[in-house]
């Protein structure tokens, strides 16, 4: 296809750079539910019982969620709640949640 030795070089030279591009890591959402069985305000965090989040490829566990401490108005350790999840770079991050 590339016959000519100077089309082949472009060519590799091509790839060689854009190879060096990684492509943006894709923040990937789940929506779940569960109980609260912790909250850590000060850290930001909180501990949620919850059932399996395809979407997450969590199965049913017990997992510690980065959460703004805003929205975590109301709520206690004991509440059901529904709640959707990001994972961001190998992080767990609730960014809405309802009783």
């Amino acid at each position: 296809m590339f016959s000519s030795p100077r089309i082949r070089s472009a060519v590799a030279a091509a790839l060689a750079v854009t190879a060096c591009y990684s492509a943006p890591v894709l923040a990937q959402e789940g929506s779940g539910s569960g109980e609260i069985r912790r909250i850590d305000p000060q850290a930001g965090k909180i501990t949620i019982k919850h059932g399996p989040i395809s979407e997450l490829e969590l199965p049913a566990i017990t997992l510690v969620y980065q959460i703004d401490v805003a929205l975590l108005t109301g709520l206690q350790p004991g509440d059901k709640i529904k709640f959707k999840a990001r994972r961001v770079n190998g992080q767990y991050v609730v960014v809405e949640v309802s009783k």
